[in-house]
């Protein structure tokens, strides 16, 4: 009898590993070559480093093997909360029976993460960081209190270092300074033989931590997008323009989000004569609605010559 049960114990032993190899347990690699993508287009819409993002999902997710994961496609290990009126799933985490998001698909959790740190006023400040920051991204996430591990930093730190992760943060290209008075905070990015996101045509710099490209001659917002694996929709977007707008009226054009305020060194702009606040919006890399905000104004009221335009919020 005790020879059976070794014989069994064994058999189980050496066949646990096949059985998880057929359940379809994914690797690191596997998981950071399969969400990498979505990683980078949640950085391009609201500006969170995709490194974060993807270490976020490996450590909340266990390389989205977690029952959490699998089950509810929830990557992130959100919580309801109160603001959360979508379907909801139980989980024992910090307490027993805690209330989870639960989504139709992993890019509904990935979109979900970025609008839950960019709805939430505790972790505005992060935005303020170069998004090449990782570090300064994860030691903010913990001290926001998005988890209650006081490692949490450490830990998405070393996910992000020991995978190279931060090499998504420039779209597969490495930074390095880059000095013109004529834009302010800017860095060149410089293009790299790396295959996750080629740019062929045009140099990526930085402004205010926003990525965009200088137009050349003969591009439209179709051949942009393309390059950049981006909608058409986006980039009007991105730079507050109608639909029918021309490239070729533009000199920059940005590939992600504006922030919602300047950079510090940056609090107001003096309007001198033929500026719009849609150029002033362009040259600091802020939001026009955030602009209408801080200066008292309607959607398409006028600057005048001489105007002081807020770039900050004022602290009162």
């Amino acid at each position: 009898m005790r020879k059976i049960l070794r014989q069994s114990f064994l058999f189980a032993v050496l066949t646990i590993p096949v059985l998880l190899s057929a359940q379809g347990v994914i690797t690191k690699s596997e998981y950071i070559e399969k969400y990498h993508k979505l990683a980078v287009n949640e950085m391009n819409r609201v500006g969170i480093p995709a490194s974060i993002t993807l270490a976020q999902g490996l450590l909340e997710s266990g390389n989205g093997n977690s029952v959490l994961a699998r089950k509810s496609n929830n990557h992130f290990g959100i919580k309801c909360h109160t603001d959360w009126s979508g379907k909801k799933v139980y989980h024992d985490d910090d307490a027993r029976g805690e209330c989870f998001r639960s989504y139709k698909s992993v890019y509904e959790s990935y979109i979900d993460h970025s609008d839950f740190l960019t709805a939430k006023t505790r972790y505005t400040s992060l935005f303020d960081l170069d998004p090449t920051d990782y570090k300064g991204w994860a030691k903010g996430l913990k001290k926001a209190g998005y988890a209650t591990d006081p490692q949490y930093a450490h830990h998405l730190i070393r996910i992000i270092e020991e995978n190279e992760l931060h090499r998504f943060d420039l779209g597969g290209t490495f930074v390095k300074e880059y000095k013109d008075t004529n834009k302010p905070e800017s860095k060149r990015l410089a293009n790299d033989n790396f295959t996750v996101n080629a740019f062929p045509s045009h140099q990526v710099e930085l402004n205010n931590g926003v990525k965009y490209v200088t137009v050349q001659q003969g591009d439209s917002f179709e051949d942009i997008s393309k390059e950049f694996g981006l909608k058409s929709w986006e980039l009007y977007t991105y730079n507050d323009l109608p639909e029918n707008a021309r490239a070729q009226d533009y000199k920059h054009i940005y590939l992600q989000s504006k922030r919602n305020k300047a950079h510090r060194k940056h609090p107001s702009h003096l309007v001198k004569p033929g500026e719009t606040l849609h150029y002033i919006s362009q040259k600091y890399g802020v939001k026009m609605s955030r602009l209408y905000r801080y200066n008292q104004m309607e959607k398409g009221d006028k600057v005048s010559e001489g105007q002081l335009i807020q770039l900050r919020k004022k602290k009162r």
